[in-house]
Protein backbone atom coordinates (compact mmCIF):
# COMPACT_ATOMS: atom_id res chain seq x y z
CA UNK A 1 0.00 0.00 0.00
CA UNK A 2 1.45 3.40 -1.10
CA UNK A 3 2.37 5.91 1.73
CA UNK A 4 0.70 8.75 2.20
CA UNK A 5 1.71 11.91 0.61
CA UNK A 6 0.37 15.42 1.41
CA UNK A 7 -1.69 16.61 -1.84
CA UNK A 8 -0.22 19.83 -2.48
CA UNK A 9 -0.29 22.49 -5.22
CA UNK A 10 3.24 23.55 -6.57
CA UNK A 11 3.70 27.28 -8.11
CA UNK A 12 7.12 28.73 -9.84
CA UNK A 13 10.15 27.56 -9.81
CA UNK A 14 12.35 30.01 -7.73
CA UNK A 15 15.13 28.88 -5.37
CA UNK A 16 13.25 29.47 -2.35
CA UNK A 17 11.70 26.98 -1.24
CA UNK A 18 8.53 27.51 0.63
CA UNK A 19 5.76 25.43 2.25
CA UNK A 20 2.38 26.95 2.79
CA UNK A 21 -0.41 25.90 5.62
CA UNK A 22 -3.80 26.51 5.63
CA UNK A 23 -5.70 26.62 9.07
CA UNK A 24 -8.55 25.02 10.91
CA UNK A 25 -11.70 25.85 8.50
CA UNK A 26 -10.54 25.53 5.22
CA UNK A 27 -8.12 23.57 2.99
CA UNK A 28 -5.22 24.71 0.75
CA UNK A 29 -7.68 26.67 -1.00
CA UNK A 30 -7.70 28.94 1.61
CA UNK A 31 -4.57 30.62 -0.30
CA UNK A 32 -6.62 30.48 -3.61
CA UNK A 33 -6.79 34.65 -3.52
CA UNK A 34 -3.07 35.45 -3.19
CA UNK A 35 -1.88 32.52 -6.11
CA UNK A 36 -2.25 34.89 -8.92
CA UNK A 37 0.52 37.61 -7.63
CA UNK A 38 3.07 35.44 -5.86
CA UNK A 39 6.90 36.08 -7.00
CA UNK A 40 7.02 32.74 -8.87
CA UNK A 41 10.30 33.96 -10.01
CA UNK A 42 11.76 34.08 -6.42
CA UNK A 43 10.01 31.58 -4.42
CA UNK A 44 8.68 27.89 -5.09
CA UNK A 45 5.61 27.15 -3.32
CA UNK A 46 3.87 24.06 -2.23
CA UNK A 47 0.57 24.79 -0.97
CA UNK A 48 -0.73 21.80 0.84
CA UNK A 49 -3.71 20.24 2.42
CA UNK A 50 -3.44 18.62 5.73
CA UNK A 51 -5.14 15.19 6.81
CA UNK A 52 -8.79 15.28 6.97
CA UNK A 53 -9.04 18.31 4.49
CA UNK A 54 -9.56 18.88 0.38
CA UNK A 55 -8.01 15.99 -1.29
CA UNK A 56 -6.66 14.24 1.87
CA UNK A 57 -10.27 14.70 3.37
CA UNK A 58 -10.54 11.04 3.90
CA UNK A 59 -7.02 10.26 5.28
CA UNK A 60 -6.47 8.18 8.14
CA UNK A 61 -4.47 9.88 10.93
CA UNK A 62 -4.18 10.74 14.40
CA UNK A 63 -4.35 14.80 13.04
CA UNK A 64 -2.20 16.53 15.39
CA UNK A 65 0.32 19.51 14.90
CA UNK A 66 2.99 16.73 15.32
CA UNK A 67 1.89 14.52 12.79
CA UNK A 68 1.12 17.26 10.11
CA UNK A 69 4.67 18.46 10.99
CA UNK A 70 6.01 15.33 9.74
CA UNK A 71 3.77 14.78 6.33
CA UNK A 72 5.43 18.45 5.90
CA UNK A 73 8.99 17.07 6.42
CA UNK A 74 7.94 13.96 4.41
CA UNK A 75 6.70 16.24 1.47
CA UNK A 76 10.05 18.51 1.65
CA UNK A 77 12.15 14.99 1.46
CA UNK A 78 10.09 13.90 -1.44
CA UNK A 79 10.58 17.20 -3.61
CA UNK A 80 14.50 17.33 -2.20
CA UNK A 81 13.51 20.41 -0.37
CA UNK A 82 16.78 20.18 1.87
CA UNK A 83 16.00 23.56 3.29
CA UNK A 84 12.95 25.86 3.13
CA UNK A 85 10.62 28.44 4.59
CA UNK A 86 7.19 28.02 6.10
CA UNK A 87 4.01 30.17 5.69
CA UNK A 88 1.11 28.34 8.25
CA UNK A 89 -2.21 30.62 8.88
CA UNK A 90 -3.95 29.78 12.28
CA UNK A 91 -3.34 26.18 12.88
CA UNK A 92 -1.00 26.07 10.27
CA UNK A 93 0.74 28.06 12.02
CA UNK A 94 1.18 25.74 14.49
CA UNK A 95 1.91 22.77 12.43
CA UNK A 96 4.83 25.21 11.27
CA UNK A 97 6.36 25.51 14.12
CA UNK A 98 6.16 22.09 14.71
CA UNK A 99 8.27 21.80 11.70
CA UNK A 100 11.01 23.92 13.36
CA UNK A 101 10.81 22.04 16.68
CA UNK A 102 11.42 18.41 14.79
CA UNK A 103 13.72 20.26 12.15
CA UNK A 104 15.15 23.45 13.23
CA UNK A 105 18.17 23.07 10.65
CA UNK A 106 16.14 22.31 7.55
CA UNK A 107 13.89 25.58 7.97
CA UNK A 108 15.07 29.10 6.73
CA UNK A 109 12.47 31.48 7.58
CA UNK A 110 9.48 31.05 9.37
CA UNK A 111 5.90 33.11 9.15
CA UNK A 112 2.78 32.98 10.77
CA UNK A 113 -0.25 34.14 9.77
CA UNK A 114 -2.60 34.46 12.62
CA UNK A 115 -0.55 31.87 13.93
CA UNK A 116 -1.82 29.62 16.97
CA UNK A 117 1.31 30.04 19.51
CA UNK A 118 3.46 26.98 20.64
CA UNK A 119 2.04 27.34 23.63
CA UNK A 120 -1.53 26.75 22.25
CA UNK A 121 -4.67 28.91 22.93
CA UNK A 122 -6.80 29.53 25.85
CA UNK A 123 -10.22 29.07 25.46
CA UNK A 124 -12.87 29.68 28.49
CA UNK A 125 -15.64 26.92 28.74
CA UNK A 126 -18.07 28.84 26.93
CA UNK A 127 -15.47 29.45 23.91
CA UNK A 128 -14.50 25.42 24.13
CA UNK A 129 -18.08 24.46 23.40
CA UNK A 130 -18.41 26.96 20.55
CA UNK A 131 -15.18 25.35 18.93
CA UNK A 132 -15.93 21.94 19.95
CA UNK A 133 -19.49 21.67 18.58
CA UNK A 134 -18.41 23.77 15.39
CA UNK A 135 -17.45 20.53 13.80
CA UNK A 136 -21.32 19.38 13.92
CA UNK A 137 -23.03 22.89 13.79
CA UNK A 138 -22.56 25.14 10.57
CA UNK A 139 -23.93 28.42 12.95
CA UNK A 140 -20.94 28.15 15.13
CA UNK A 141 -18.18 27.90 12.40
CA UNK A 142 -20.34 31.21 11.17
CA UNK A 143 -19.98 33.14 14.56
CA UNK A 144 -15.99 32.05 14.52
CA UNK A 145 -15.30 33.73 11.42
CA UNK A 146 -17.38 36.74 11.85
CA UNK A 147 -15.88 37.63 15.24
CA UNK A 148 -12.45 36.76 14.32
CA UNK A 149 -12.88 39.52 11.79
CA UNK A 150 -14.25 42.07 13.75
CA UNK A 151 -18.14 41.56 13.29
CA UNK A 152 -17.66 43.79 10.06
CA UNK A 153 -17.45 41.19 6.72
CA UNK A 154 -21.04 40.90 4.64
CA UNK A 155 -22.85 38.22 5.22
CA UNK A 156 -22.40 36.59 1.99
CA UNK A 157 -18.82 36.29 2.67
CA UNK A 158 -19.08 34.60 5.77
CA UNK A 159 -21.93 32.16 4.49
CA UNK A 160 -19.49 31.68 1.48
CA UNK A 161 -16.15 30.64 4.37
CA UNK A 162 -18.73 28.94 6.29
CA UNK A 163 -19.68 27.01 2.74
CA UNK A 164 -16.07 25.74 1.92
CA UNK A 165 -15.35 24.78 5.23
CA UNK A 166 -18.24 22.29 5.33
CA UNK A 167 -17.14 20.91 1.84
CA UNK A 168 -13.46 20.59 2.11
CA UNK A 169 -13.32 19.30 5.82
CA UNK A 170 -14.36 15.73 7.71
CA UNK A 171 -16.30 16.11 10.69
CA UNK A 172 -14.02 13.77 13.10
CA UNK A 173 -10.48 15.48 11.81
CA UNK A 174 -11.81 18.76 11.92
CA UNK A 175 -13.05 17.47 15.63
CA UNK A 176 -9.55 15.98 16.60
CA UNK A 177 -7.48 18.73 14.95
CA UNK A 178 -9.12 21.23 18.07
CA UNK A 179 -7.42 19.27 20.76
CA UNK A 180 -4.10 19.37 19.49
CA UNK A 181 -3.54 22.92 18.20
CA UNK A 182 -5.55 24.42 21.20
CA UNK A 183 -4.67 22.56 23.96
CA UNK A 184 -0.94 21.38 23.00
CA UNK A 185 1.98 23.33 24.61
CA UNK A 186 5.35 22.70 23.05
CA UNK A 187 6.87 26.41 22.71
CA UNK A 188 10.15 25.44 25.18
CA UNK A 189 10.88 22.90 21.83
CA UNK A 190 11.19 26.53 19.96
CA UNK A 191 12.37 28.96 22.54
CA UNK A 192 15.53 29.10 21.91
CA UNK A 193 15.64 28.92 17.84
CA UNK A 194 17.79 31.60 16.22
CA UNK A 195 15.23 30.97 12.99
CA UNK A 196 13.78 34.54 11.69
CA UNK A 197 10.00 34.42 12.87
CA UNK A 198 7.16 36.44 11.64
CA UNK A 199 3.91 36.59 12.78
CA UNK A 200 1.37 38.76 10.76
CA UNK A 201 -1.93 40.00 12.62
CA UNK A 202 -4.96 41.47 11.63
CA UNK A 203 -5.85 44.38 13.83
CA UNK A 204 -9.33 43.49 13.36
CA UNK A 205 -8.60 40.24 15.07
CA UNK A 206 -9.34 39.84 18.38
CA UNK A 207 -8.60 36.29 19.08
CA UNK A 208 -5.53 36.06 17.55
CA UNK A 209 -4.09 39.64 17.84
CA UNK A 210 -1.17 41.74 18.27
CA UNK A 211 -1.33 42.22 21.68
CA UNK A 212 -1.35 38.20 21.88
CA UNK A 213 1.68 38.02 19.66
CA UNK A 214 3.54 40.07 21.74
CA UNK A 215 3.03 37.76 24.30
CA UNK A 216 3.26 34.46 22.81
CA UNK A 217 5.08 34.79 19.73
CA UNK A 218 7.94 37.22 20.11
CA UNK A 219 8.57 36.31 24.36
CA UNK A 220 9.31 32.76 22.13
CA UNK A 221 11.74 33.63 19.09
CA UNK A 222 14.53 35.68 19.77
CA UNK A 223 15.07 36.97 15.67
CA UNK A 224 10.77 37.61 16.17
CA UNK A 225 8.82 40.13 14.36
CA UNK A 226 5.48 41.23 14.41
CA UNK A 227 3.38 42.74 11.54
CA UNK A 228 -0.07 44.38 12.23
CA UNK A 229 -2.37 44.83 8.97
CA UNK A 230 -4.63 47.26 10.06
CA UNK A 231 -7.65 46.55 7.22
CA UNK A 232 -7.28 42.31 8.52
CA UNK A 233 -8.92 39.98 10.71
CA UNK A 234 -8.28 36.52 10.70
CA UNK A 235 -8.34 35.30 7.32
CA UNK A 236 -6.06 37.79 5.54
CA UNK A 237 -5.93 36.13 2.49
CA UNK A 238 -9.23 37.22 1.88
CA UNK A 239 -9.53 40.44 3.07
CA UNK A 240 -6.06 41.91 2.53
CA UNK A 241 -4.02 39.33 -0.16
CA UNK A 242 -1.67 42.09 -1.80
CA UNK A 243 -0.83 43.71 1.65
CA UNK A 244 -0.01 39.99 2.69
CA UNK A 245 1.77 38.82 -0.26
CA UNK A 246 3.73 42.06 0.43
CA UNK A 247 4.81 42.20 3.73
CA UNK A 248 5.05 37.77 4.06
CA UNK A 249 7.49 37.82 0.56
CA UNK A 250 9.35 40.76 1.59
CA UNK A 251 10.39 39.15 5.23
CA UNK A 252 11.15 36.27 3.35
CA UNK A 253 13.80 37.75 0.98
CA UNK A 254 15.61 39.47 3.62
CA UNK A 255 17.00 35.85 3.82
CA UNK A 256 20.80 36.58 5.80
CA UNK A 257 21.68 32.52 5.22
CA UNK A 258 25.16 34.38 3.69
CA UNK A 259 26.03 36.24 6.33
CA UNK A 260 24.82 33.39 9.07
CA UNK A 261 26.25 30.23 8.01
CA UNK A 262 24.74 28.33 10.85
CA UNK A 263 21.22 29.77 10.63
CA UNK A 264 19.85 26.79 13.01
CA UNK A 265 22.49 27.79 16.02
CA UNK A 266 21.46 30.17 18.74
CA UNK A 267 23.02 33.50 18.94
CA UNK A 268 21.07 36.83 17.75
CA UNK A 269 19.46 38.96 19.50
CA UNK A 270 15.74 39.60 18.50
CA UNK A 271 13.96 42.07 16.34
CA UNK A 272 10.52 41.77 18.19
CA UNK A 273 8.29 44.80 16.95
Amino acid sequence: MASFQLPRTLLGEGPHKVVAVHGWLADRSAYDPVLADLDVGSFQYAVVDLRGYGEAKDAVGSYTTGEGAADVLDLADRLGWERFSLVGHSMGGSVAQRVLAAAPHRVRRLVGVSPVPASGLRLSPEQWELFASAAHTPANRRAIIDFTTGGVRPGAWLDRMVDRSLAVSDVKAFRAWLDSWAGEDFHAEVARSSVPALAVAGALDPALSADLMRDTWLRTYPRGELAELPGAGHYAMDETPLELIRTVEDFLRADDDAADPHPGSAGRGGSGA
